[in-house]
């Protein structure tokens, strides 16, 4: 009996090892599932195992996991709960578990969790500096206050602390307290960073002499310290000392050290926030600054697009355009440099070399914006016939994109239109239409090309009043429609539209006011149908049909 006995424990202890190892080898499977991103296998096998091994913390840690990746909030909260329960000695668990809460906007159970585990593991310094960070983002300034002197009471006086200070009593609307700080941590440790925060605030404060105090001790410390430099040239150019100002910033647009990305950041606040007029007065001396930076870094692109924005905003689009050109020539496969060079080509109405660079970047990087670039530089060429290929080329390569689709078949409408061809015109209209029959663009382009032939009224009047009662004050429309109406004879309709559309921009464009003098003298308003005449005279004729009409 006892050997019966000894036999079905030995069996029993065989059993669970094997069923714990069964267990440890599935979790290594979803360990593996989970790294893999594969969470829903993970799972699956991780939901079976919660079942068979409910006291496996490392079961219920990875469940979490999983369901926080799968995005399920709740389920991954409880997973994780239940892992720090049957662990609650865990520092990672509750740690995990703390930030969980945080970022599924437990903010009290998160802030609770937090305190909790700074007072269990008084040893381990993260969670305290993680703690503080809780209290600055809640506002919670004395706990935050309270926690960055028990982190000094702890370690000893740090500029970390001394900085964290300065800016919690800033938050509090308690400035002076914090320059305390500053100054008391500054009187026993000399610190550069902390005599620039100094500066910083004394020049804020428009304190000029304090802060120029300040950032010449930081320099005296440390005099390649370029927070203090920048400082320093801060104060001289409030005194309007421009000598001195550009002396003091050569080292550090000249240094190897600075990276790049912070020259840039330096040269775009000077486009942004100096006064035109004080760069124009001291050009040379703000050039030799950005020269000092492009001979350190000659290939940095986004030092080089900096360059050409500070160039073209100081009125030297040519040379802007030199810098966007070179930053583009280095980093073909960059979009972000191609699309910068092909706006300022956009921009300076550049439209050979727009059309060339567009038609390329759109190969390259097959973004339909480069394309529409291209085409409105093939259009100012005259060049329609490009424009319709394009239109060919998106319908082909979008063939179940009804944006797209609408898009071309309405440029490709105008494009035929300026070729012309009103019939393969009105074709790609029609064809534009059947995809959205209140597409407004085309319904006013195809009624107004149909009464400039004087064909079809009936269809035109009844497109362009859609498009009228769709956008009431859109002056194109409201011009079209008037039109029409004066093509049919309704000359007294036609008028309140007229002068509507001068309201909203109407009188920015001949051909409107031009069409509004036909109607004001075809109802016997003589002097005011001669005002717009010649008000439409002196603007620029820049349509066709308007030129004709003086010839006339």
């Amino acid at each position: 009996m006892k050997r019966r006995f000894i036999s079905i424990t030995l069996c029993l202890i065989c059993s669970l090892c094997a069923f714990a190892q069964g267990v440890e080898n599935n979790l290594i499977d979803a360990v593996t599932y989970y790294s893999n991103g594969q969470y829903k296998k993970a799972e699956a096998i991780l939901q079976s195992l919660s079942l068979a091994a409910p006291e496996n913390d490392a079961v219920w840690y990875y469940l979490a996991m999983t369901r926080s990746r799968l995005q399920e909030t709740d389920a991954a909260l409880a997973a994780m709960e239940k892992a720090t329960q049957i662990d609650s000695g865990n520092f990672w668990y509750r740690r995990t578990l703390a930030r969980m809460y945080l970022d599924f906007g437990k903010d009290a159970e998160g802030l609770s969790m937090y305190e909790s585990i700074v007072k269990d593991f008084p040893d381990n310094n993260s969670p305290v500096y993680e703690l503080l960070d809780i209290y600055l983002k809640q506002k919670e300034f004395e706990k935050a206050l309270s926690t960055l002197q028990d982190i000094e009471t702890q370690h000893g006086p740090s500029e970390e602390v001394a900085r964290t200070k300065f800016e919690v009593y800033a938050s509090m609307g308690k400035p002076e307290e914090g320059v305390k700080v500053l100054e008391d941590f500054n009187d026993k440790y000399s610190s550069p960073s902390i005599l620039s925060m100094l500066g910083d605030y004394y020049l804020s404060e428009f304190s000029d002499s304090l802060a120029q105090a300040a950032y010449s001790e930081a320099l005296s410390l440390d005099s390649s310290y370029f927070p203090a430099v920048l400082g320093m040239s801060e104060v001289y150019r409030h005194k309007r000392r421009y000598a001195d100002y550009f002396e003091t910033l050569k080292p550090f647009f000249a240094s190897d050290v600075v990276p790049p990305s912070t020259k840039s950041m330096y040269i775009g606040n000077l486009s942004r926030g100096v006064d035109p007029k004080i760069i124009q007065n001291h050009r040379e001396g703000f050039d030799n600054l950005i020269s000092m930076a492009v001979d350190v870094h000659p290939t940095d692109s986004t030092l080089l697009s900096s360059v050409g924005s500070f160039y073209y905003t100081t009125g030297r689009e040519a040379q802007a355009g030199d810098w966007f050109r070179k930053a583009a020539d280095l980093y073909p496969e960059s979009i972000s440099q191609v699309a910068t060079y092909v706006q300022y080509l956009s921009l300076m109405q550049q439209w050979p070399e727009l059309r060339d660079r567009a038609t390329a970047a759109f190969k390259s990087f097959k973004h339909r914006a480069f394309l529409d670039y291209a085409n409105i530089a093939s259009y100012q060429l005259d060049d329609f016939d490009s424009v319709i290929a394009n239109c060919n080329f998106v319908l082909k390569a979008f063939p179940n994109d009804t944006e797209q689709r609408l898009g071309a078949y309405s440029l490709m409408g105008d494009a035929y239109h300026a070729n012309g061809d009103s019939k393969s015109a009105y074709k790609a209209y029609e064809k534009a239409l059947r995809l959205d029959s209140s597409y407004a663009p085309v319904l006013n382009n195809y009624a107004y090309y149909l009464s400039l032939e004087g064909k079809n009224l009936k269809k035109a009047y009844n497109m362009s009043k859609k498009t009228v009662e769709a956008e009431p004050d859109n002056a194109t429309y409201l011009d079209t429609f008037a039109w029409i109406l004066h093509l049919m004879g309704k000359d007294l309709e036609a008028k309140p539209f007229f002068k509507h559309a001068m309201l909203y921009g109407g009188k920015d464009s001949a051909t409107i006011m031009y069409h509004y003098a036909v109607v004001l003298e075809a109802l016997g308003e003589k002097d005011m149908a001669q005002l717009y005449y010649k008000n439409a005279r002196q603007k620029d004729m820049a349509k066709k049909e308007v030129k004709e009409l003086w010839e006339e």
